[in-house]
């Protein structure tokens, strides 16, 4: 059973934006936190943003100012929006839900985004 599904991921030329979108299974609890992460390649994965079901978000400081995390918790959908995109923002991105803070007890399969120079 997929729990959460991104989707949006794509290429685009550096500079450029990109909208990903993660459906999040009624089956999970809405008082869960819900956060993106990346996992580059060649490196180790890495966590993005969180927001927490009262709204409170967070970034890296890598991504900070560039993207934008947001839930609908009517739509049961959670969004990264991400502009100013640079190359090294290349990475498969995954959906995430947790009780707690990092917010990653269950995964989604992951969207591909390709950055190009």
């Amino acid at each position: 059973q997929v729990l959460l599904a991104e989707s949006g991921g794509g290429s685009v030329q550096a500079a450029g934006s990109l909208k990903l979108s993660c459906v999040v299974s009624q089956d999970i609890d809405p008082q869960y936190c819900l956060a993106w992460f990346r996992h580059p390649p060649g490196k180790g994965r890495e966590w993005v943003a969180s927001i927490a079901n009262d709204g409170r978000v967070s970034y890296a400081h890598s991504v900070q100012g560039r993207v934008t995390i947001s839930r609908d918790n009517a739509k049961h959908t959670l969004y990264l929006q991400m502009n100013d995109l640079k190359p090294e923002d290349t990475a498969k991105y995954y959906c995430a839900a947790g009780r707690w803070s990092p917010c990653n007890s269950i995964w989604g399969l992951g969207t591909q985004v390709t950055v190009s120079s």
